[in-house]
């Protein structure tokens, strides 16, 4: 790698590199030391040099005598492992012996205090900073190409021209970056940090991921081999990582560029310049640095004419993630495909991270969750106190401390893209018939055995589709619905998410499956429970293909078949208007469960708990209350509304609290109440 920083080996090397005879190395000096003794040899050969020459009276570069005696480029018995600063630089840029030596005016500029004195002595107009004319008169084999524009200097922005009246009138300053690299400081220019992130590498990456790293190392090795040259300063073939776990892309990309020996940067440019470009390239010369971009991660910023053109340009090591490639690009480039560790290879990190892990547990939670390697981690981090015992009852505790840190790891993602609900409710509080309690079980059982059967029993070799467990509750409003999808999320200790369409629809071509796609990977890492509340704005039937907003809306239909019937979860889709959806919908549904609307008993039974225990109740007819006909969740506001009145009045909840709470819930539904229904409440 191309730098000048100062290792630790390289600080501890005192007195183990001979070479005192060396008035830049000595024997005593670390690298940082040396560099300094080198750059100041360096300094005092090119002001020698000028002063002889200005001395001499000679007016042009023909016919001019040889550098100075004490003029150090080479470094010939240069002790250290890592060459001075300068030499690096020269040796990266290609720089010519007049390249070289005016780099050391601009740097002489700032860092010697004799030459800037005498570049003062020669133009005062431009105070201590040499000009161009200064280098064509005074230094040999000097050549209109080395001040070019196309030229090493000004192509990588090592200096920098300053306004004058003509060209060679105008004085040059050393970049600042490049300034700080010739002193032996190592960072990245400051102008790229607000575009630049440090990806760091994980030690937990999947054999199967680590397969891919090894392909995009020998992608490069390769073109570099083929081309002849260093392939940090060569248009390498573009790297396309695509697969929908973007943290998996990271990981692969961190991990082949340490392979390389590189720094991985996240690129987030919001547009694209020849400044920009410049920068970058000599980034990835200067400190062996590599870019990673993330195009679905740049808010506001689409894969258009200026970060294309970035992407296409850019001679420097590039990556790119993207769920599929990106057809318009021209440059180069190899594509691998990426994907989620596999459950054998998350077993084998919780088997690591956990030395002392109970086999059963480990494959409950891999049935469960898909968690990133870093997030098992993070996990076993979460519930460290609680994995203090193993043995005995704690076992148990352990077992369901880990459950709930993979639940909590697997939130982040989702909770941008869905309300969570925290499922309270229970068996207790869902009052349906016999036949229709028994399929929302058979749902818990479907979820809890389905690594059993897929796995162990082999229906998952049989096909691979038809595996998700989805479901449709139907019925009208109020009647358990919601209800009966926290029952079944709390019952499976999993999380419980309300998909809102609203932000799901788009009118956009495409957008919705994008949405739609965004919010089942996000829930795969829990395989949370998935409620499309009120869905017959998305799932109702599919419409006879009329004109082009019809057959989108078609693909739209089908794109969440899709998803669901893979979905490693639980979908559930809410509807009061079962007819409207289509049958063939409806046959790739697992589950389709009715919610009636309650009779009389179902009433008296949502009346005998709709009031908590701790609420006081008095003289409260249930077979009267019973007779009012409304679905379980009028009951719940009338209920919540009488117990207000009660509270405010300083009393238990009565018959009257009831009655005025009902008036007030039939008025909201504009709905009149029927006398008979309330006759004889008080």
């Amino acid at each position: 790698m191309v730098a000048s920083e100062p290792t630790k080996e390289q600080d501890t090397m005192k007195g183990k590199e001979a070479s005192s005879d060396l008035p830049f190395a000595a024997a005593t000096d670390t690298w940082y030391e040396a560099n300094q003794r080198y750059l100041t040899t360096a300094f005092t050969a090119v002001r020698s040099l000028i002063e002889a020459r200005l001395a001499s009276g000679v007016a042009t570069n023909e016919d001019a005598p040889g550098p100075a005696d004490d003029d150090v480029s080479g470094y010939g018995e240069w002790t250290h492992s890592q060459p001075p600063a300068l030499e690096q630089l020269c040796s990266a840029f290609e720089l010519s012996a007049v390249e070289r030596s005016m780099l050391l005016l601009a740097a002489g500029a700032e860092m010697d205090s004799r030459l800037s004195e005498l570049f003062a002595s020669v133009d005062a107009t431009h105070r201590a900073l040499p000009t161009l004319k200064l280098a064509l008169t005074t230094l040999p084999d000097a050549h209109w190409s080395a001040i070019s524009p196309g030229g090493s200097l000004r192509r990588w922005q090592l200096i920098e021209l300053l306004p004058a009246d003509t060209l060679t009138r105008s004085p040059f300053r050393l970049d600042e970056r490049i300034l700080h690299f010739l002193a032996g400081v190592n960072g990245l220019d400051q102008r790229l940090h607000p575009i630049l992130h440090r990806v760091p590498r994980t030690d937990l990456l999947p054999r199967s991921c680590a397969e891919v790293a090894m392909q995009v190392v020998s992608a490069w090795t390769e073109a570099a081999r083929a081309s002849g040259t260093s392939f940090r300063a060569m248009r390498l073939p573009l790297i396309e990582l695509c697969g929908s776990d973007a943290e998996a892309n990271r990981n692969v990309a961190a991990c082949a560029a340490a392979m390389l020996d590189l720094c991985l940067y996240a690129l987030s440019p919001t547009a694209e310049t020849c400044l920009l470009r410049c920068l970058l390239e000599r980034e990835a010369v200067l400190s062996g640095v590599a870019f990673f971009i993330e195009p679905e991660e740049l808010p506001g910023v689409e894969i258009g004419a200026p970060i294309s053109s970035l992407m296409e340009s850019l001679r420097a090591p590039l990556i790119l993630s993207a769920r599929q490639p990106l057809p318009s690009l021209r440059r180069p480039r190899a594509v691998f495909h990426t994907a989620r560790a596999t459950r054998s290879e998350q077993a084998e990190v919780w088997r690591n991270c956990l030395k002392d892990a109970i086999p059963e547990t480990t494959d409950l939670l891999v049935s469960q969750f898909n968690l990133s390697p870093v997030a098992i981690r993070s996990a076993i981090h979460r519930t460290a106190g609680a994995l203090c015992d193993v043995d005995g009852p704690a076992g148990g505790e352990r077992s369901a401390a880990l459950w709930d840190a993979c639940r909590t790891e697997a939130r982040p993602r989702l909770e941008g893209l869905a309300q969570r609900i925290d499922p309270i409710a229970t068996w207790n509080n869902l009052v349906l018939p016999e036949r229709e309690t028994q399929q929302l079980r058979h749902i818990a059982i479907h979820v809890r055995q389905r690594t059993h059967v897929y796995e162990k029993w082999g229906f998952r070799e049989q096909s691979s589709r038809g595996l998700g467990i989805s479901a449709l509750f139907a019925g009208p409003s109020g009647t358990g619905k919601t209800t009966a999808a926290e029952v079944l999320a709390n019952e499976l200790r999993l999380d419980l998410f309300r998909v809102d369409l609203s932000q799901v629809i788009s009118k956009y071509i495409g957008e919705t499956e994008k949405n739609l796609s965004r919010v089942f990977d996000a829930a795969e890492e829990g395989a949370a429970v998935l409620l499309f509340d009120e869905a017959d704005a998305l799932f109702g039937k599919r419409t006879e293909v009329k004109d082009s907003h019809d057959r989108y809306a078609n693909i739209e239909v089908s794109y969440l078949l899709q998803r669901m019937e893979a979905y490693r979860g639980v979908a559930i889709l809410t509807t009061n208007r079962k007819s409207s959806l289509d049958q063939a919908f409806l046959r790739r549904i697992r589950f389709v469960v009715e919610f009636p609307f309650p009779e009389a008993p179902q009433r008296a039974e949502i009346w005998r708990h709709i009031f908590p225990p701790r609420t006081p109740v008095q003289a409260l007819n249930i077979d009267r209350l019973a007779r009012l006909r409304v679905s379980g969740g009028n009951i719940h506001n009338i209920a919540m509304g009488a117990a207000f009145l009660a509270a405010d009045a300083g009393q238990p909840v009565q018959m009257k609290h009831v009655l005025s709470a009902a008036r007030s819930e039939f008025a909201k539904l504009e709905t009149p109440l029927n006398d008979a229904e309330v006759a004889g409440w008080i």
